[in-house]
């Protein structure tokens, strides 16, 4: 872990590259100490029918939910966030600029007696 799951307003993609968007995050996320290579998961979603606040049509929005195993400090999960949000910040700030936009990012704690895992990819990355 992490897994950073992107969801958007439809249309969003129209107005940014969401596919480089997705690759300055995952950068962001290989970059930070805290989460081994092998973790790191980024995918995205669009909100096909979706009503930003007012209903504007030019309302937008992205949410961040970035999920992460648990036993980290919540200071270095306050770090990392604050990193991937600065990224998302800078990938999204012509939408920022305009008053129809809105960013989120959430960090959930998974409790580790609440998930399973069978990931080769470990062992494979674990050898290089």
């Amino acid at each position: 872990m992490p897994h950073l799951i992107v969801e958007y307003s439809p249309g969003l993609e129209d107005i940014v590259d969401m596919p480089a968007v997705l690759a300055s995050l995952h950068d962001t996320l290989l970059s930070l100490d805290p989460f081994p290579t092998a973790g790191i998961r980024v995918r995205a979603y669009r909100a096909d029918h979706a009503i930003v606040a007012d209903g504007h049509p030019d309302n937008h929005f992205c949410a961040l939910t970035m999920n992460v195993g648990h036993g980290r400090e919540t200071e270095v999960l306050k770090a990392a966030g604050d990193t991937v949000f600065a990224t998302a910040q800078a990938a999204f700030a012509g939408p920022l600029g305009q008053p129809h936009f809105a960013l989120s990012l959430e960090i959930r704690v998974i409790d580790p007696v609440l998930t399973w895992k069978d990931t080769p990819i470990h062992g494979r990355l674990s050898k290089t």
